[in-house]
């Protein structure tokens, strides 16, 4: 980076904190605000390939659920031990109007749970701790599937202790031929996480639920706005999906400021206001802190 480039960074991380300090905030993260929990991601540089599983295949027979509870018994593990870094327990301090995140980890509701509870978190695609049987709809905890698996297929974990790590509670195995995959325990019926797998759809009352906080922003009247608009931040998101891409357009075209805060390209550059190619929870740590030494809720 030249003098002259690392000068401007300097003059617009600058100016986004400004920015931010005192205005109302929608927020949406991707995984990129996870991953200094030891969780990785897809998107940044160095980051395993992803192969994810889609619906159509998960539904398509039982060999296919069998390769994937498979491996996603192994990656939970590791993915339930993870705990909330710096970046989730800032904007727990931040306290954004709503938290829209695209993360599946459950990492924000440990981190802020009083946001969680007055319903100012979106897992926009779902809770991996949550399990839903297709034919019932019955809810039930991820960890108690997790117990009747390791009694289902004692030794499974140990046996495969060195395998890789991959994103949203994933590992690398190919051989799953052996492993037991349980049924629903109140009809009998397949059981899927509930989370929103590539050819699904995001339920359409969660997208119209940050829409209308994403609208909101461009909101400038009554004494309580001060003549202020509010700015959608993103964290740790390259974008690449509409799923979460759509909330930047919408801020966009409606003049809301955007901040995007990601190490590398995303596909919302070209409607941000300030892009800071820094890492998420030294940002959100000093944006927590400036609002805090400021007039923002923080």
């Amino acid at each position: 980076m030249t003098l002259a480039a690392e000068a401007s960074s300097t003059d617009s991380y600058a100016a986004a904190l400004a920015l931010l300090q005192d205005r109302r905030l929608v927020v949406l993260t991707g995984a990129g605000v996870s991953t200094d929990s030891g969780i990785p991601d897809y998107r940044s540089p160095g980051s395993p390939a992803r192969q994810p599983m889609t619906y159509q295949q998960f539904v398509s027979g039982p060999r296919e659920r069998q390769r994937y509870w498979a491996r996603s018994h192994l990656g939970w593990r590791r993915m339930g031990s993870a705990v909330p870094n710096a970046g989730h327990r800032a904007l727990a301090a931040i306290d954004p109007e709503l938290l829209i995140t695209q993360n599946v980890d459950g990492l924000h509701e440990q981190a802020a749970p009083e946001l969680a509870r007055s319903g100012r978190i979106v897992p926009l695609h779902g809770r991996v701790a949550d399990v839903i049987c297709l034919s019932c709809r019955t809810l039930s905890p991820r960890r108690a599937l997790q117990e009747r698996m390791e009694a289902l297929n004692a030794g499974w974990a140990e046996a495969h202790a060195d395998v890789e790590s991959r994103p949203d509670g994933d590992v690398a195995l190919e051989e799953t031929q052996d492993f037991v995959v349980p049924d629903c325990e109140v009809c009998g019926g397949i059981l899927k996480p509930d989370v929103v797998f590539f050819g699904e759809n995001v339920p359409k009352e969660r997208v119209a639920r940050c829409m209308e906080a994403v609208d909101a922003l461009a909101d400038t009247r009554g004494e309580q706005h001060e003549g202020k608009g509010g700015v959608l931040l993103v964290a740790g998101s390259s974008l690449a999906v509409m799923s979460g891409y759509r909330f930047v357009r919408r801020a966009a075209k409606a003049g809301t400021p955007v901040v995007i805060v990601n190490r590398g390209a995303t596909r919302g550059d070209g409607e941000a206001t300030y892009k800071l190619e820094v890492g998420t929870s030294e940002f959100l740590t000093d944006v927590a802190q400036s609002r805090i030494g400021g007039s923002g809720r923080a």
